[in-house]
This record gives structure tokens, C-alpha cells and sequence, in this order.
């Protein structure tokens, strides 16, 4: 009986921590019905219900795909990307910086070989030399 009031307590604590890690990693949006900090508290002075709780009614649920949440309504689109290579704007800015940088490499190299060509023009010709 003892090892089952042991497994007990660690899953309550398990779900305590979950809930606290997701209580503080919320963005303020997700967080409903009580402030953040009285969802701390609830959720350390009353472990099991207070997780319970959180996990219920605290916080905005998952989006599966399609923006579709967990409990069947639409969820609120994403307000921001979650990775830069998801923000069409950061991908713009990249495409045209790369382009400026391919433009500025394309005109040295074009000003290197004009420099090279008007050497090459300037300079004596060993043939027309006679041998010494």
C-alpha cells in the first residue's frame, strides 16, 4: 500500500511541475480566466486540482493542423512565426540582401577583370623585343 501512496505523490508532483513549466512558458495571450501569478499560486499550494485545473480551464488549448484546436473550434491565428524561416519578411530581407551582396561581388569581379585587361593592353609585348 505504501509503494502505491509513493507512485501517487510522484505523479502529483510530475503533473505539478508540467503545469508550473507551462504555466511560466505562456505567452500572456494564452493564459486565461486568472492572472499568471495566481495560477502559480494555485498550482503550488493545491498540486493536483490546481494542475488540474491549469490543464482545464488556464490556458488556451493546442492548434492541431489547420489551425483547428483541440476541443474543436478555430483557434486565433498565430500572431507572429515561430522560427525566422517562417516569417515571409525575414525571407524577403534575405533573398534581397543575398541579391545585393551577388550584385556587388558581380561588380568587382567585373572591375578586377577590366583592370587585368587594361594591364594586359599597356604592357610591352615580349615578342616585338630583340634578344639580348
Amino acid at each position: 500500500m505504501a509503494r502505491l501512496y509513493v507512485l501517487l505523490f510522484l505523479v502529483q508532483v510530475v503533473l505539478a511541475v508540467c503545469a508550473l513549466i507551462s504555466c511560466l512558458s505562456a505567452e500572456d495571450e494564452q493564459v486565461k480566466v486568472l492572472p499568471r501569478l495566481v495560477w502559480v499560486l494555485v498550482i503550488l499550494f493545491f498540486p493536483l486540482v490546481g494542475s488540474i485545473a491549469w490543464f482545464v480551464a488556464g490556458r488556451e488549448r493546442a492548434t492541431g493542423p489547420g489551425g483547428v484546436a483541440a476541443s474543436g473550434g478555430t483557434a486565433a491565428p498565430a500572431r507572429r512565426p515561430l522560427a525566422p524561416d517562417d516569417d515571409p519578411d525575414f525571407l524577403a530581407s534575405l533573398d534581397k540582401r543575398s541579391r545585393a551582396e551577388d550584385q556587388e561581388r558581380l561588380r568587382r569581379w567585373e572591375e578586377d577583370l577590366r583592370r587585368r585587361e587594361e594591364e594586359l593592353r599597356d604592357r610591352p609585348d615580349d615578342r616585338d623585343r630583340p634578344e639580348v
